[in-house]
């Protein structure tokens, strides 16, 4: 089994006449996704080359979805842009919507993220993340497919770079599902979303979760593992060293006094059963420990 992404999922690409939409969407067919088609308004008619073959590219998202069966949409978007081309896929009634973009306002996250709530068809991941990943199924985003192969770890991750290098520190385990959510201040899918989705997978054994400084997720998460999870539950918190008042990297990085720290966050998730690793690779010796005694 995979979360939210599998080998029955049909993508569609909003962008994939960009550099980056068709870049981006060559590498995730060469991973085995199928990708169906493509959206770029006042385009509709073209096609555009993938990987030797020439997929249609629409003017908007529910004619990509009538004519291909699409579920699954990744937007590679200028910011600007982005607001809208969400809307139309959550109008449009698209189960999955992976928002790679970077760089939209706080404002227009926050609206497509109500707008998505309230009308209950679309499930949004992003923006400003990597996606999900369930190798050896599909890939709708950007992390890079042949890292590693399908095993029974699972992992959700506020950084892109850290999903890569954690999977690639795991490698030899493999993984059900991996989630990059974006470290911006508003993301469709949170923390908590993704451990519900892996406490329920039966082909989930174990869980990374991955947090960095700024913001009250990891905490909330940690409630939520109290309560709700029954797998074991590795962390690691990144940030450690941050200045306090200093966004890093992300929007959401921000500390502001002890609110937010990398600190705090460890001690909220320690508290509950979740053993937190200093790096990386402490981390990822601590999951195979808690792997093994499961």
């Amino acid at each position: 089994m995979a979360v939210f992404l599998t080998a029955d999922s049909r993508v569609i690409v909003q962008g994939i006449t960009g550099s980056e939409g068709r870049k981006h969407a060559t590498r995730m067919a060469a991973g085995g996704t199928v990708i169906v088609g493509g959206v770029t308004p006042g385009k509709g008619g073209e096609t555009v080359e993938i990987n030797g073959a020439q997929l249609p590219v629409f003017g908007t998202v529910g004619e990509a979805m009538a004519a291909t069966g699409a579920n699954t949409s990744v937007v590679f978007v200028p910011p600007r842009f982005a607001k809208a081309a969400v809307i139309e896929a959550i109008d449009a009634a698209m189960p999955l919507v992976v928002v790679i973009t970077e760089g939209i306002p706080v404002h227009d996250a926050a609206f497509v993220h109500a707008y998505a709530q309230a009308t209950g068809r679309t499930r949004l991941i992003g923006p400003n993340c990597p996606g999900i990943i369930s190798p050896g199924q599909s890939n709708a985003g950007i992390t890079p497919w042949d890292i590693t192969g399908e095993g029974p770890i699972a992992l959700v991750s506020k950084s892109g770079t850290l999903t890569y290098q954690m999977m690639y520190e795991l490698r030899d385990l493999g993984f059900a599902t991996a989630i990059g959510i974006g470290g911006d201040p508003i993301v469709g899918t949170t923390h908590i979303d993704a451990l519900a989705a892996f406490e329920a997978d039966p082909a989930v054994a174990a869980i990374v979760l991955i947090g960095e400084i700024g913001g009250d997720a990891e905490e909330r998460a940690a409630r939520y593992i109290r309560d709700h999870v029954t797998k074991p539950v590795v962390g690691y918190v990144a940030g450690f060293t941050a200045p306090e008042g200093k966004t890093m990297g992300h929007a959401g990085a921000i500390v502001s006094g002890s609110s937010g720290t990398a600190q705090a966050k460890q001690v909220a998730l320690e508290a509950v059963g979740v053993r937190v690793g200093r790096t990386p690779s402490e981390t990822a010796r601590l999951l195979r420990e808690a792997y093994a005694g499961r």
